[in-house]
C-alpha cells in the first residue's frame, strides 16, 4: 500500500507575484505585474503577477508556476537593490502610442 504524500510545508509561504509589486514599482516607476515574461527554463509565458513569489528570505524570489524555475530574484540592501532576471528569456514592455 502506498503511503500518502506528505504535504509541502513551504506551500503556505508562497504568494503570487503581486507580493513583489511594490518593490518592482519602486524600481521601474510603474506597475510591472502585468508585464509578460517568458521563462528561460520551460518557455511558458506568464505576466509577473502569475509567478510564484517567495518573500520570506533576504529578498524576493519569483518562480515559474509551471516548472518552478527561478525567473527573478530581488535583494535590497542599505546601499542598492539587486535585480537578477536571468531566469527570464525576456520581459515584454509594450510601447505606448505617441499622443500628440
Amino acid at each position: 500500500m502506498d503511503e500518502p504524500e506528505a504535504a509541502d510545508p513551504t506551500v503556505d509561504l508562497m504568494l503570487d507575484g503581486n507580493a513583489a509589486a511594490g518593490t518592482l514599482a519602486a524600481l521601474f516607476g510603474v506597475d510591472v505585474t502585468v508585464v509578460p515574461g517568458k521563462c528561460d527554463h520551460c518557455g511558458h509565458v506568464h505576466v509577473l503577477a502569475e509567478l510564484d513569489a517567495w518573500t520570506r528570505s533576504p529578498g524576493n524570489v519569483l518562480r515559474c508556476p509551471d516548472c518552478h524555475g527561478v525567473v527573478i530574484r530581488i535583494v535590497q540592501t542599505a546601499e542598492a537593490t539587486y535585480l537578477d532576471a536571468r531566469g527570464a528569456a525576456y520581459l515584454r514592455f509594450e510601447r505606448r502610442a505617441d499622443r500628440g
